[in-house]
């Protein structure tokens, strides 16, 4: 079967089309098709298929769905329940967006390369397969989110594959369509310069100018930026008229032959080759950017910048998990570090998130594929599916590279292993429970909430320090409320740079309200009962319900014994179940001094003030607050995170 999704969306048995039939089934096929087999909860499928207003029946409708479109598409594909949702099983069937991608990165990679023949004739195939607007057929909701991504994923490669036209001396072929796609893309700069280089090589000097003008007046207007680096070298060079320098008679000479060497369209699922690293490609750097004005931090730095300095050992690569609760920062110490640490490593960064954007893990096959990609290698078709053969040629591949990788977000030990480069050169961080010490070794950094001084910094670092030195008491106000958690900080420091009329005392006014607290810890992507959500979201369901339970103790230290007695539980059995919360990073451990002169120090925990409002704020049936002297057993707790979506 072929489905498509660049432009309506569309399933073809033997080119002659399904029938499938209203939005909803055309917006459910195209969001399972769009996980590329991962799983889509039934929570994502309701907010896809109803917005916010999902009907009573919810659960049941989307079956009928699946089940329509399963009798649709059997026996080539196959629609399967995996708790918490569905996912889509599409065989050897082709899909549109899968092909798109392949061809779209294979000519990047020729583009990089400087084989800017072959590049051309990739990227124009990869937009042959757009067929119109995007997903035209599907719901709102699903619109509203993907939409845009696809199309600033066209834009690139109309941008790329004009790139690769340009070097091949094509400029007079391309002003035409150019000039359209720069009032279409008013805002990207990158197609502007490429219209001023293509008007200048064809002798019409003036009208780039007028171009750069026109674009510079856009962007004033519009965002109240000046042009970008890019842009305004553009214009330099047209000043100094070196936008007239021509490609290489060799690379003219191949244009013709290229289309001979590439394979087409219809042969993407043949054999590929496995290659080795281009000559002289550059080294891999996959991290995040670096976060601005990182700020705190200075001991686990320290740690950090010791381990990768250190000389490699012949017993093996050196690594570091870096744990801690949602928001407290492990991700953005982790991605400083490799910064920091990038000329130490001149054979490339690795970075994978191995948790996915639905908070299912990421398979090792497909992360190792990308790695491969990454480091110059094509893994044969024999090999993709076969993790055992991706782990030995991977393996093989960084056994005596100088590699820096971070693996983020990992939380099982069958999906981390695999990953575990095994080369002495190599160094590996890696962000997530503290269970994975056992894969990565002893050495384990546990990040707390920043103190009060560390919390004040990043605040300023983020508003400015304008705006805190001018109401300290309120900017202190601010620390207090967000606990020391660098992500509520961030996005408390963020508003308030965003918004200069607002004061520090206003925004601090809106936090100490503790029903809507957490919603003004929101900004952009950035959200912390977003983060808190998916941690518990990939937490068990007995903890989730003894964490529920402990919310009873309200936001007081307590100690074993008094989490004993609100669980209804004995003491060792209690103890048992608040490690291993705080092992998650769900509770705080707190040490206190000895009950008496000779006795053992008793460990106290507490929930994290922005925690337990997340907790405290879900609908579900809650036990009453309780003394400290022993209730009754409490009756079992309803548990959100089965039905809702986080």
């Amino acid at each position: 079967m072929d489905f498509q999704l660049l432009g309506p969306v569309e399933a073809t048995r033997d080119g002659r089309r399904v029938a499938l039939s209203g939005t909803k089934t055309h917006t459910l096929l195209a969001a399972l098709l769009l996980a590329r087999g991962q799983v889509v909860p039934d929570a994502r499928l309701s907010r896809l298929l109803w917005g916010a207003e999902p009907p009573a029946t919810m659960s049941a409708q989307i079956y009928t769905y699946v089940s329509r479109l399963r009798k649709l598409l059997d026996p080539e594909v196959t629609l399967e329940r995996r708790a918490p949702g569905y996912a889509i099983r599409t065989g050897d069937s082709r899909v549109d967006v899968l092909e798109y991608e392949r061809l779209d990165r294979l000519g990047r990679q020729a583009l990089q390369e400087h084989r800017h023949a072959e590049a051309a004739t990739l990227l124009r195939d990869a937009l042959d397969l757009w067929r119109g607007p995007v997903l035209v057929n599907v719901t709102e909701f699903l619109a509203e989110e993907e939409v845009p991504h696809w199309e600033e994923e066209r834009a690139a490669t109309l941008e790329n594959r004009i790139e690769a036209d340009l070097a091949l001396g094509r400029h007079q072929r391309i002003v035409a369509e150019l000039t359209r796609l720069v009032a279409d893309f008013p805002l990207r700069e990158r197609m502007r310069a490429q219209l001023m280089t293509a008007l200048y090589r064809c002798g019409r000097q003036a009208e780039a100018l007028q171009v750069f003008d026109e674009g510079r007046a856009v962007l004033a207007d519009e965002l109240g930026v000046d042009p970008g680096h890019g842009l305004k070298a553009a214009h330099q060079a047209l000043l100094c008229a070196t936008l007239d320098l021509a490609p290489p008679p060799a690379e003219r000479a191949s244009a013709g032959a290229a289309k001979a060497s590439v394979p087409a369209p219809a042969a993407a699922r043949a054999p590929r080759r496995a290659a080795g690293g281009a000559p002289g490609a550059a080294p891999p750097f996959m991290p995040p950017p670096d976060t601005p004005c990182f700020t705190g931090r200075s001991r686990e730095r320290a740690v950090l910048g010791r381990l990768l300095a250190a000389r490699p050992a012949a017993a093996g690569p050196r690594r570091c998990l870096i744990t801690g609760m949602a928001g407290v920062g492990k991700t953005a110490l982790a991605v400083h570090a490799l910064h920091a640490a990038r000329d130490a490593f001149p054979d490339g960064q690795l970075y994978a998130d191995l948790t996915g954007p639905y908070g299912t893990p990421e398979d090792p096959r497909d992360v190792l594929v990308r790695f491969l990609r990454a480091l110059g290698t094509e893994p044969p078709d024999s090999a993709v599916d076969d993790l055992g053969e991706l782990v030995r040629i991977y393996r093989t591949r960084t056994a005596d590279r100088r590699l820096l990788v971070l693996l983020d977000n990992a939380s099982e030990h069958a999906a981390l292993a695999p990953l575990l480069p095994a080369g002495p050169r190599c160094a590996v961080l890696v962000t997530g429970h503290v269970h994975l010490a056992a894969e990565t070794g002893p050495t384990v950094l546990a990040l707390a909430p920043m103190n009060r001084a560390e919390s004040l910094a990043l605040l300023t670092a983020t508003a400015g320090r304008a705006r805190t030195t001018a109401e300290p008491a309120a900017a202190e106000r601010i620390v207090d409320l967000c606990a020391g958690l660098p992500l509520a900080l961030r996005i408390a420091g963020a508003r308030l740079a965003a918004r200069p009329h607002w004061s520090v005392a206003r925004l601090a006014q809106r936090l100490a309200a503790e029903p809507t607290r957490l919603a003004e810890l929101a900004f952009g992507r950035l959200d912390v009962a977003g983060a808190l959500a998916r941690l518990l979201r990939r937490t068990d369901t007995e903890s989730r319900e003894v964490l529920t339970r402990l919310t009873a103790l309200g936001p007081r230290p307590f100690t074993p014994d008094s989490a004993a007695a609100a669980l209804g539980l004995p003491v060792p059995r209690a103890e048992d179940l608040v490690e291993r919360l705080a092992d998650a990073c769900l509770l705080e451990p707190l040490p206190a001094p000895p009950v008496a002169l000779d006795g053992p120090p008793v460990t106290t925990f507490r929930f994290h003030p922005l925690l337990l409002l997340h907790l405290q704020s879900l609908p579900i049936q809650r036990p009453a607050r309780t003394s400290r002297s022993g209730p009754p057993p409490l009756p079992p707790v309803s548990d959100p995170y089965k039905t809702r979506s986080w």
